[in-house]
């Protein structure tokens, strides 16, 4: 049976609160472990029994499906990535290039996360209780308002609305590079065999960086554009 780190005892049935809290850490320890080894896409709820060492029917007492258990890896994936951009976020000078590195290099460092990001709202969302989605989207919706805080503190220019959207924007390119940058086996050896194709094979952390950087860059100048471009407003009049 698996057990968790510093378990001393193990039991065929969770009674108490502690030891049902002992068996959900080790259910997604299983699944954690398994999509890191396996991919999201290839790990079964079947897989996740077998390395708890539990029947299917009893993972179902504490997560509905295969997929509550990976919206709540996600949202540690949120967790964990906010820790890590607020001790690496320099917010004593706007650094545009630098706050990009620290994104993408950051989330980089997450791969699980990022295999998640890809399987989110096109597979994961689905198959789950009202409650278990509402449980994820709390949970994500402060990590984006912590990382925009940030995000601002660091470069004031993108305002309210910049810095929610940079964060939501790196975590969908990450979702995506990520899949383009990991490859399957098969094409994998395509890329090999045909060197014309390698441009198609992106480098993740480069890639996300330079267009996170674009992001931030474009997003500063379309505010300065507000700013200094004149308005034709109904009445006719034009004012700045």
């Amino acid at each position: 049976m698996f057990t968790m780190p510093g378990e001393s005892t193990t039991f065929l049935r969770a009674r108490s609160a502690a030891q049902k809290q002992q068996r959900r850490e080790a259910i997604l320890a299983a699944a954690r472990g398994l999509g890191a080894q396996r991919g999201v896409r290839c790990m079964t709820l079947g897989d996740i029994a077998g390395e708890v060492g539990l029947a299917k029917s009893n993972v179902l007492r504490y997560f509905g499906t295969r997929e509550e258990i990976l919206l709540e890896l996600t949202v540690d994936g949120w967790r964990d990535w906010t820790q890590a951009v607020r001790g690496q976020l320099d917010t004593s000078e706007p650094d545009p290039q630098r706050v990009a590195e620290v994104l993408a290099g950051t989330i980089s460092q997450l791969p699980l996360f990022c295999d998640l990001l890809a399987h989110t709202a096109a597979h994961l969302e689905h198959n789950v209780s009202l409650a278990a989605v509402r449980s994820m989207k709390l949970g994500i919706r402060a990590c984006i308002a912590e990382l925009a805080a940030l995000l601002r503190a660091s470069l004031p220019q993108l305002g309210e609305r910049g810095g929610p959207d940079l964060v939501q924007l790196t975590t969908m390119l990450a979702g995506s590079l990520w899949q383009v940058a990991h490859p399957s086996d098969a094409l994998a050896a395509l890329y090999e065999q045909d060197p014309e194709l390698v441009p198609a094979h992106l480098e993740f952390v480069p890639t996300l960086t330079r267009l996170v950087a674009r992001f931030i860059d474009g997003f500063a100048q379309a505010k300065s554009t507000e700013r200094g471009t004149a308005r034709y407003p109904r009445d006719g009049q034009w004012t700045p």
